[in-house]
């Protein structure tokens, strides 16, 4: 069985493939200074919850934006698992060209995400994923990956409105219950400033790309909160929440040597 770990800056995924589909994920909140062990005795016990252990792991493939949490990480492979990880980024072919003017500049998390989105719906794609930060990611008819845009995260734009303001207070993020713009106090205005300034921006970003880009494109979305904005825009083709992981899994498969029958 292959375990896949995508880590971002808030949150940590852990995903097991047991050779035909994904069979258990689980998140964590990141945290960089967590050790091998104590990312071992968390697993353990959510494997032991699904009748698995970690004996039944043969394979682990990371892809991880906090450069911090990677000795942890790999440690946690190598002595828990017995195997030595793949790392999307400096171990593995991702069997994709990247056309931008600097190549290794490139999140891994950005990169999995046109592997995943290219193997699922072919090209060429805006890919956006809403987490600590928005990225609007551009690939091609053959899978390569163009560029894009990086915007603040919907997350961060919340929290600098209440640190930045003292009267403001700290609320969820989540659309108005009234469904209107126009907000009748000043948590209903900060909701509606917040989500609707969103949908607007993923909205605008979406129809300047596709003038610049002027071939057709489909739109998937993906990540922590992506389905906030399920219904509230037709800009978006697909909401797609294992998008990430269905790229970790093709890295994988591209560079893992076929078992001889």
């Amino acid at each position: 069985m292959l375990l896949a770990i995508e880590q971002g800056n808030t949150n940590t995924m852990f995903a097991v493939h047991d050779g035909k589909e994904w069979i258990a994920e689980w998140r964590s909140a990141t945290e960089s200074t967590r050790t091998a062990d104590e990312y071992a005795v968390w697993l353990l016990q959510l494997l032991e919850l699904e009748g698995l252990s970690l004996k039944d792991l043969t394979g682990c493939i990371i892809s991880s934006v906090v450069p911090q949490s990677m000795f942890n990480l790999r440690n946690l492979s190598r002595r828990y698992l017995k195997v030595e990880p793949m790392v999307v980024g400096e171990n593995v072919d991702l069997g994709i060209e990247v056309t931008i003017a600097k190549p290794n500049e490139a999140g891994a998390d950005r990169l999995v995400n046109a592997i995943g989105g290219f193997a699922a719906y072919g090209g060429p794609l805006i890919i956006i994923d809403s987490g600590t930060a928005t990225t609007f990611d551009v690939v091609s008819a053959t899978g390569a990956f163009e560029g894009g845009v990086i915007a603040p995260g919907i997350n961060l734009s919340m929290q600098a409105l209440h640190t930045a303001a003292a009267k403001l207070p700290r609320v969820a993020i989540q659309r108005p219950a009234t469904n209107k713009v126009i907000g009748r106090d000043t948590v209903e205005a900060m909701q509606s400033g917040v989500y609707f300034g969103y949908v607007a921006l993923i909205e605008g970003l979406i129809e300047r790309i596709k003038r610049e880009y002027v071939k057709p494109m489909t739109v998937v979305a993906t990540g922590g909160v992506a389905s906030l904005f399920v219904g509230a825009t037709r800009a978006i083709d697909k909401f797609d929440s294992d998008l990430t992981i269905r790229g970790m899994l093709e890295i994988w498969r591209r560079n893992t040597p076929p078992k001889s029958k």
